[in-house]
């Protein structure tokens, strides 16, 4: 069976982190191992530093986040008690879920829009995969495109449960 993925996709400062780490913190709530991968264009980055979207990301509960740079790739994960050989079977093989943010150009995988801004092109015109918007502005409605408000992080959650058919099969 194929890893689940997902990914938040927006204009810069549009809340994607805001939004994506409201949902990992409801998922976790609910006993799903998440990891978290964020993708950006910019350098010289600080990994995994109080305030940063990659810290935020590990305080909401992320078992795993991935920063993709153009100068790096950094991951962080927590430790677990799993023997050498489990560990090596790759970077996040042991999650129900990934969720990206960013990746706009990723083929294959759905894609959730965040739009903060009303002067910006909507990147569900421009892109393959898009299944949902979640927005505080009044766009145009489209089939097969759900739409949220900025707030509804427990309702996206219970939409990527579903959209994904997710089962939980209760941790210790």
């Amino acid at each position: 069976m194929m890893l689940p993925i997902i990914t938040f996709i927006g204009w810069h400062n549009s809340g994607k982190t805001t939004l994506v780490t409201t949902v990992v913190s409801h998922l976790k709530q609910r006993g799903y191992r998440v990891a978290v991968i964020k993708s950006t264009k910019e350098q010289g980055i600080a990994f995994d530093t109080p305030g940063t979207d990659t810290d935020r990301h590990r305080q909401a509960g992320a078992e795993t986040v991935l920063l993709v740079a153009p100068d790096q790739m950094t991951m962080i994960s927590k430790r677990t008690d799993k023997s050498l050989i489990e560990l090596a079977r790759r970077f996040c093989p042991d999650v129900d879920l990934v969720i990206g943010e960013g990746f706009k150009g990723a083929q294959g995988v759905p894609k959730i829009e965040v739009r903060r801004e009303a002067d910006q092109p909507l990147l569900r015109d421009q892109v393959e995969g898009v299944i949902a918007v979640a927005t505080d502005l009044v766009i145009p409605e489209a089939p097969d495109c759900a739409r949220f408000r900025l707030d509804q992080g427990l309702e996206l959650a219970d939409f990527i449960e579903k959209y994904l058919r997710l089962e939980c099969v209760g941790r210790d």
